[in-house]
């Protein structure tokens, strides 16, 4: 569906976008991560046919920008981070004069239109109130309404959900995945469990370069830092420590603060590449079983989402 190749986007001396390479498949929800000034935004525009690239391609459905941008812009529905509202009309005033400059003339087929995206969109009880007494997460509603009202295979959102209070990123949630089910959709977000929920595939972007590009999933699988859990009733700390690191001298064991009380707790990490986490398990249930404590813990751990964002988007990354 979209393919993209060495993008690149200067600002007189400085590079916003550095040689970004993406393919994003018909039919996925791309989650767009990174800091502030990551490169986000221009990336997106990019994909939108608003800026201009400095340098590298950008296919969708085999056109090719800048040659068949006024094609690939027929194909995309584009929601900025600040919803392009007029506050002084009414919402259905408004998606009307949208859909007549979308080229929706019809009466018939505007109304037919407005009842899919009412029901998709959730602005049945708001047609007839004006934009500006609306909540930031009903604009929302209405700019996304406004993106899809002629039904694009693509839809780009920036930070759909930037302000929003719980209830309404979760009611925004909803809408993405219901419109995913048809269309290719890439949003950026500052917000981790949003990309995780709601996201196939997620691209972390820091100081214009793609640091990570995968499921959440896999992202936690391949961090350095997953780790195993242990918890014992019954020894002291030293103890247990003495016992543990004559296991395997690669293991990296970390006493933790544990739940209860009465109990000792560690984070376990092999500093040996390709390590098995299954087997060292099954070794260090096997050397606690020679003894008399008891382990209401031992489970591999994956790295938090957050955390590995973190890793990335630091400033000597």
């Amino acid at each position: 569906m979209i393919d993209v190749q060495n993008l690149t986007k200067y600002y007189n001396d400085f590079c916003a976008v550095d040689n970004i390479s993406l393919t994003i498949k018909p039919g996925e929800i791309l989650g767009l991560l990174g800091p502030n000034g990551a490169g986000k935004t221009t990336t997106l525009r990019m994909l939108t046919g608003y800026f201009k690239p400095s340098s590298g391609s950008i296919t969708v459905n085999d056109l090719q920008m800048p040659k068949d941008t006024l094609k690939i812009k027929s194909m995309i529905g584009y929601l900025p981070e600040s919803a392009p509202l007029y506050h002084n009309m009414l919402v259905y005033d408004y998606l009307t004069y949208v859909a007549k400059i979308k080229g929706i003339l019809d009466p018939k087929k505007r109304q037919s239109r407005f009842r899919e995206l009412v029901k998709l969109c959730g602005l049945s009880t708001i047609m007839g109130k004006p934009i500006a007494n609306l909540s930031k997460g009903l604009k929302q509603r209405v700019g996304i309404a406004h993106a899809i009202m002629t039904d694009p295979q693509i839809l780009i959102l920036d930070e759909p959900t930037s302000g929003l209070d719980p209830n309404q990123i979760a009611e925004i949630r909803d809408i993405i995945r219901a419109i995913g089910k048809k269309k290719t959709i890439i949003f950026s977000t500052h917000i981790l469990s949003e990309a995780e929920a709601t996201c196939d595939r997620i691209a972390i972007i820091n100081k214009g370069r793609v640091v990570a590009n995968d499921t959440t999933t896999q992202l936690k699988q391949n961090a350095q830092a997953s780790f195993i859990r242990l918890s014992l009733s019954g020894p002291e700390e030293k103890q247990a420590l003495d016992l543990l690191r004559t296991i395997d001298d690669t293991l990296e064991i970390k006493p933790i603060v544990p739940l209860e009380q009465d109990m000792v707790s560690f984070e376990i990490r092999s500093s040996s590449k390709g390590s098995d986490n299954t087997d060292v398990r099954s070794r260090i249930y096997m050397k606690i079983k020679e003894t008399n404590w008891i382990m209401t813990e031992l489970a591999k751990e994956s790295q938090a989402l957050e955390k590995i964002f973190q890793e990335l988007t630091r400033e000597d990354a």
